[in-house]
């Protein structure tokens, strides 16, 4: 819907119910559009208005209600042609930058991209969301073993885009750091310089003909050999949906019946759902918003995703939030900004 689809007068109201009713969650009317927001208008002007503005799609009433509430296509016209842009405060910022920076390395990738659905979710009130990067081509640098207790290992996978990545590895014996040490050296003797999924689909064939002088260390070769393309097959199998805590958006009036709040708790259990729409926006530039039943899924048609893409050299994801389609766009389009920048900022230096 096109700036000059209506009057300024229109605008100036579409803009006050909509943010009337984002306030409030209730159904906005006349008489408090016009005291709100001081509009030199009578309420009988406004009404008039809004009456205009419901027949051309834009608002909706409820039947029990005399006030407007603003439909998707309000929403959509609200985000592309009247919504302002605010910049983050002083103090989100340094707690975004705190809580994403945790107690683990910064360029650890799946750490830092879940650290930043939670934090989104805290600073919005809406389900925080992120979404990690294809891995599929990105090249390994190198790799090393290290012992987490007798029965495990942490393969940490340093990728040249500056990226780690950690795998848990079981180990058939408690092993010393001397052994894990030199079938890390063996593998990245012939793993280094491939992309993963490369590694993925020809690990077992290039680790086949390998032989230690430690048989504990062949064991574990073995193991690599045997269960290689499962180790892998995180890379392949497509991108990681992180969620925030639910907690926060069902404190949403949209939530307060036991149907809307077990329906959201059923759609966090949609991964593969969620993936598929999130799927491509990590390739486009810039904030996305879809709202309602732009998400061409049934699921989500009451609610709104606002994501924006990070990136570490070829590699990109998203960050966002999901919630009700009544939220606070302004707010909440600057956070994600802000975070998607902090997080490329992290996994780059």
């Amino acid at each position: 819907m096109k700036r000059d689809s209506l009057t300024e007068r229109e605008r100036t109201v579409l803009r006050a119910v909509v943010d009337a009713y984002i306030d409030s969650a209730v159904p906005a009317g006349s008489r408090r559009i016009v005291r709100q927001f001081e509009l030199d208008v009578s309420p009988a002007t406004v009404r008039n208005t809004m009456a205009d503005l419901e027949a051309k799609g834009f608002l909706t009433h409820p039947h029990t209600s005399a006030g407007r509430m603003p439909t998707d296509l309000a929403y959509r016209y609200y985000v592309d042609e009247l919504m302002g842009r605010r910049n983050v405060s002083v103090g989100q910022r340094v707690r975004l930058e705190k809580e994403l920076v945790g107690l683990s390395p910064p360029n650890e990738l799946e750490a830092l991209v879940e650290r930043a659905a939670r934090v989104l979710g805290l600073l919005t009130g809406e389900l925080g969301l992120s979404v990690g990067p294809l891995l599929a081509e990105a090249v390994l640098h190198r790799l090393d073993l290290v012992p987490i207790h007798s029965e495990k290992a942490l393969l940490i996978l340093m990728l040249e885009s500056g990226v780690v990545r950690t795998v848990y590895v079981d180990l058939p014996t408690a092993l010393p750091q001397e052994s894990l040490s030199a079938v890390a050296t063996v593998l990245n003797e012939r793993l280094a310089g491939s992309t993963l999924r490369e590694i993925h689909g020809t690990l077992t064939d290039r680790l086949r003909d390998i032989q230690l002088p430690d048989p504990s260390a062949s064991d574990l070769v073995n193991i690599f050999v045997q269960s290689g393309p499962e180790i892998f097959e995180w890379a392949v199998s497509g991108q990681d949906v992180h969620l925030g805590s639910i907690a926060v958006v069902a404190e949403q009036p949209e939530f307060t019946s036991g149907a809307s709040l077990r329906a959201l708790m059923e759609l966090t259990e949609r991964r593969e759902l969620l993936a598929s729409v999130l799927h491509g926006r990590a390739t486009t530039d810039g904030t996305q918003i879809t709202i309602g039943a732009e998400h061409g899924a049934p699921e989500l048609a009451d609610l709104t995703i606002i994501t924006a893409t990070y990136s570490v050299g070829q590699l990109e994801g998203v960050v966002g939030v999901i919630g009700p389609t009544r939220m606070r766009y302004e707010k909440i389009v600057s956070l994600v900004d802000c975070t998607s920048s902090l997080v490329s900022s992290l996994l780059t230096d």
